[in-house]
Formats: structure tokens, sequence, C-alpha cells
């Protein structure tokens, strides 16, 4: 039975009334689907039976990630009498859509990692936003547009409607420019298994039949040009997997949600701050206000398990480390003549030559390795922070010194390092019966790395098969002028080697229309959703791309001056290559109290980007909810199947 109740029935066509819609035009009267009774939202799991909604003993439960997903099921488990402690790693809450303080012209701004569109089918994001009383931190940005390096395209306007599927097309092919350039063509036998395939929408049999092969390869032979060039390349990449590293499976839930199964139309919300505080600090301040307990700037050091259950764990807040001696190989693969590498990946140690101190390149903002400039100082790659080559330091948003290590040893291509600053307190210890891990790909596969005892061997290979994305970078420019621009404050970009959107905020954020308004400049921003890091190796490789891209965009600012700019690279988004649906892992795992949040979850309908996140935050309390006898929060999304099964 489909765990969506309350969906509408497919209908069954043949391959000559498909032809006969588009020939004639008339799809209306064949499908019987009027423009005046859209879908409606469906429930995952409806409850069926009248079970109490709060706790009446005691429970505890720890979450691991205070991104979207741990702190939606922190919030749901908070509101219904659960003692929750939420542990972060970073400074700061959020995640992907965190903020910090960042200096620049003289001012001080909050950063973030770009900007995030919120659609109205997120359904259960929105749904928090409403209960939180917090609508009035966000804003229509009436339309959007995509706008194409090649110019034999126009550019394609997006507006609010209340089409659903299939108006949608009607509607998309009346205004758009390029219609006649879309290369459909419904006599092609694989043309019409295209149509079929993203109208047709089942979530396993999509997976099965797609989850094989990449979109590169896919789309390689004999699909729609324009269609490809128009839709797919711009709206797959916003997806944050490039083509070719991204399951054609995975695109098809990607598209029914987000237009062939969404009734709600395309337009989306933007906030009016940043997004820590107009999402981030509302939630946290709820969780806070129903007795959850919140500690940022926490490493988990051990995670100690029992029986195939997880017992406890253990963390230090801060610089207080667990200073037993550890042994790191020396790094093959970084050269310096002046500087020692040991150790790899998001582990990496640097000492000068025969030098009896060693500092670790862990970023101590949010975990990122830092590295070598051309400058001699080491520049976090990710959110821009610098220290000295003595670790110390120089620019934020990180606010302690890279971590120092004493050399104990040496023992031919190892070392042995012991932390320099020995801390008299000791790690903070915490069981609970529940664990949630909701971190980022990279930070559940290093909590996993810190497990004691024996547990399930089928959750770890499912986390050590979990991929993570090509990497997102996001380049900000502060100008001394403003500029003519005809598109929309936030439009997509296609094309371009590096670039795929554009965002004007000194037009959308209060915080920069008040600087624009006082100073005449302008706050742009320039994302690159999943770019080939081979390609750019170095931030300066980065920051010249960005620049010569964007007065190819705006060639007006060629006569502005670049008063500032702030780069952020990030590469922990979750990846989904072919043939990693099956393996992926869901909610509930093999480890009896211990459960999954994070958009790289298995998830059992249709969601993507912050609403996948919140969802799967929202499944996993729902999951200790049933466990404990509660009445499970309803979740909702778009319609399950795509209309045209054939």
């Amino acid at each position: 039975m489909n765990q969506l109740s309350n969906s509408p029935e497919s209908s069954t066509i043949s391959r000559r009334t498909l032809l006969k819609w588009f020939g004639i035009g008339s799809i209306a009267g064949v499908t019987g689907y009027s423009r005046f009774s859209k879908p409606q939202p469906t429930v995952f799991q409806r409850e069926t039976l009248q079970l109490p909604r709060m706790l009446s003993q005691n429970k505890s439960v720890v979450v691991i990630g205070a991104g979207l997903a741990g702190l939606a099921c922190a919030y749901e488990l908070s509101q219904r009498g659960f003692a929750v402690t939420l542990l972060e790693k970073s400074p700061q809450l959020g995640g992907k859509i965190a903020s910090w303080q960042i200096e620049a012209v003289g001012e001080t701004f909050m950063m973030e990692h770009g900007f995030h569109g919120f659609f109205p089918q997120y359904y259960n994001l929105n749904g928090l936003v409403s209960e939180l009383g917090i609508k009035d931190n966000f804003q229509s940005l009436n339309f959007y547009a995509v706008v194409y390096r090649d110019r034999k395209y126009q550019p394609e306007i997006f507006r609010p409607s209340s089409s659903a599927f299939p108006w949608n097309i009607v509607d998309l092919a009346i205004a758009s420019p390029n219609r006649l350039q879309w290369g459909i063509n419904l006599i092609n036998l694989k043309h019409l298994q295209v149509f079929q395939a993203i109208t047709g929408f089942q979530r396993e049999r999509n997976y099965q039949r797609f989850d094989n092969i990449s979109v590169a390869d896919w789309v390689a032979t004999e699909f729609p040009r324009g269609l490809y060039d128009l839709y797919f390349l711009p709206f797959a990449k916003s997806s944050l997997n490039a083509p070719d590293m991204m399951s054609v499976g995975e695109l098809m839930q990607f598209f029914h949600f987000y237009f062939f199964g969404n009734p709600e139309g395309l337009a989306f919300n933007g906030t009016k701050d940043d997004m820590g505080t107009s999402l981030v600090q509302p939630i946290a301040k709820s969780i806070l206000h129903n007795g959850g307990k919140i500690i940022t700037d926490a490493t988990v050091s051990e995670i100690l398990a029992q029986e195939n259950e997880i017992d406890s764990l253990k963390y230090f807040v801060g610089s207080n480390k667990n200073n037993v001696p550890f042994w790191v190989k020396r790094n093959s693969v970084v050269t310096d003549k002046e500087i020692e590498y040991f150790g790899a990946a998001d582990e990496v140690f640097a000492a000068s030559q025969e030098s009896e101190t060693a500092i670790s390149l862990t970023c101590t903002h949010q975990g990122c390795t830092v590295k070598k400039a051309d400058d001699g100082k080491f520049h976090c790659p990710c959110h821009g922070a610098v220290f000295a080559a003595d670790g110390k330091v120089l620019k934020g948003p990180a606010k302690r010194d890279l971590a120092k290590f004493k050399i104990a040893k040496r023992q031919d291509e190892e070392v042995q390092l012991v932390a320099a600053n020995q801390e008299s307190s000791s790690p903070q210890t915490i069981a609970a019966d529940y664990f949630v891990f909701a971190t980022d790909v990279p930070g559940v596969k290093q909590l996993f790395k810190q497990i004691k005892g024996e547990v399930d061997q089928k959750v770890r290979s499912q986390v050590t098969a979990l991929d993570i994305a090509d990497p997102f970078a996001v380049c900000r420019f502060w100008f001394n002028r403003d500029f003519q621009w005809e598109q929309s404050n936030f439009t997509s970009l296609s094309g371009y080697q590096l670039t795929d959107s554009i965002t004007l905020y000194h037009r959308i954020q209060e915080q920069f229309i008040d600087w624009a308004q006082r100073t005449g400049g302008s706050v742009v921003e320039l994302h690159a959703y999943c770019y080939k890091e081979k390609e750019f190796p170095t931030q300066e490789a980065l920051l010249a791309k960005f620049e010569e891209e964007l007065y190819e965009i705006v060639p007006e600012l060629k006569q502005a001056e670049i008063l500032h700019r702030e780069l952020v690279n990030q590469h922990n988004f979750s990846g989904y290559p072919p043939n990693s649906y099956a393996q992926r892992p869901e909610t509930s795992t093999d480890i009896p109290n211990l459960i999954f949040a994070g958009d790289w979850v298995k998830m059992p309908f249709p969601c993507g980007l912050m609403e996948r996140a919140v969802s799967s935050g929202l499944l996993a309390a729902n999951e200790i909810l049933s466990r404990e006898g509660l009445q499970k929060r309803s979740l909702f999304s778009v319609n399950p199947e795509g209309m045209l099964q054939i």
C-alpha cells in the first residue's frame, strides 16, 4: 500500500493519445483534469489512531548536528516533552544555512552560504515557519529568470502560478520565447520515453529503471537538446549535483517534486535578513524555551556501543581536546620544501622541517582543512578564515587558533603527536535513550570512526558508501556603484564555466539594502553549484574566474571598484551518484536506538534541498514518537506519483 494517502488515481494512456495531445494541443479534454481542481498536498503515513501527544515519562535524546535536519528533529521532540541535547561542532547553528559575522568596507555584516529559495511546496519547512510565527521574515521574489550564455536562447521567466500538471507545461509553452526550440518530437520513440519518464514518476520503479545511469550519459543520445539546455541542465545543477555525477533516478525525483508533481507553481520566497536571523535563531529559541540544551563548538571524541546499541558518547567543547598520543603517517601527496605534512583527508598536520611542534590544519570554525597560500598563511577554503604560519587566527569567522601538537616521536615515515596545551578538564560524557545522527556526510562518517564497540556492519557499510557532490562555491562582491539589471534579483545562469546564478543582495536583504542606500554601492553574489575541483584547485583560481564571468554577466561593473569580496567554498553536500539509492540508509537503522536524519537519508516521499533536510529531521522525530506510543507529526509532500504512468 502506498504510504502517502489521498493521491489521485493515475491515468493510463496510449502513445496515440499522447501524440494527439501534443499534436493538436487538446490536453485538457483528454485528461479530464481541471485548472480549478489542482491536487492538494498528500499526507505521509496518515495517523489513524488518537494517541497522546506528550511524553508522560522521562526520555532523553541526543541529536548530533544542528543543520536543518537536526534542528527540525530537536524542535519536534522538545515540543513533546523529551529531554533533548543538541550538539553542534561549529560555533554557530544552521549547518549549510548558518550565518556568521564578517568585517567588510568598515562595517559588520552577516555572511552565509549563499541565497536559498523557499518554495511553496516546502510544506514541512513552511509548517515550522507558521508554527514559529515568523512568516514576516520572508518575502516573495515575485518572479525569477534563467539567462543563457548561449544567445540562441532568450531568457526564461518563471512567475507565480496555480497551474498543476499538465497545465503548467501548457502555460510554460505559451510563455516561453524558446518553445519552438524545445526539440521535442513525440514520434521519436526516445523522446516519447523521456516524456513518459519525467511525467509518470513512481518512486521505486523510477529508481529501479534509472538509478544505474548518470544524467550526462542519459542525455548523450537522442535527448531533446533544447529541453536539456533550457531546463534540465540549469535545474539539475541547482540540485548541487553535476550531471556526470548524478543518478537519473534522482533527477526524476527532483523534477517531479519541483515541477511535474508540484501543484503550487514555480515561485519562491527569500529571507529579509540572513538565514541565521530569519530561521535558525527562532527554531533554536523554541528548543531552548521547551527545556532543550544546545551546545555549540562541541566535538564528539568517542561513542560507546554495547550489544549493538549506543550507550553514551564523550565530547569536548572548544580547544579542550583528548591528550592521548597518536601516530600519523607522512602525507606523500602534498609537497613543500619548508613544511612537512602528516595525515590525510580531514586530519592533516603541518610542521616546519625538523620542528618539534606541529599544527592541525583543521579549521576551528567548521572543520574544513586549511591550505597554505602564496602569502605563506593558511587559508580556509570554506568560509575565508586566515591563520598565520604558526596557527594563530588572523581573520574570522574562526575564533580560535589552529590546535598545536608536540612531536613526541619520529619513526620512519610516521610521527607521534600529543596535544601541546594540556587541559585539566575531562571530556563530557552523556547517555541517552535515543541518538540521532543529523550531520552532513563527512560528519556522519567521522562519527562512525569514533564508535568503540560492535555495531551492525550493514549500517557501517551504508555510511561508508555515502557520497559527497562536487564542491559548491559562493563569492560575494561589494562595489562602489549600482547598475541596471533587467532580470530577477535572483537569476539562474546557464552555459558559464563556473557561475550558475547571480543574486543582488542589495535589493533583497535589509542589511545590504540599507548599506546600498547610504553609499550608492551594490552587493552581488555569484554561485557555482557543483564545479570541478581539478579546474579550480585554489581560491585564487575561483576568485579570478568568478570576477571574469561577473564582468561578462554585468559589463557595467567593469567601471566599478571592488570594495570587498568574500569567498565561501564547501565540499560537503550530499551526492546522489548512479547505483547509490539501493544502499542509502533510511531513518530507522539496525542499531536499535540510533536514528538518521539529513538530506543523505533515503526518503519515502518526494522532496528536495532544504525541504529534504527538514523532512528527514521530522521523520527521525516521528520514529522516536512512534516507539514511545505518541502521536506522530503529520508530514506532507506533493502527489507521490506522476499523472502519466504508461
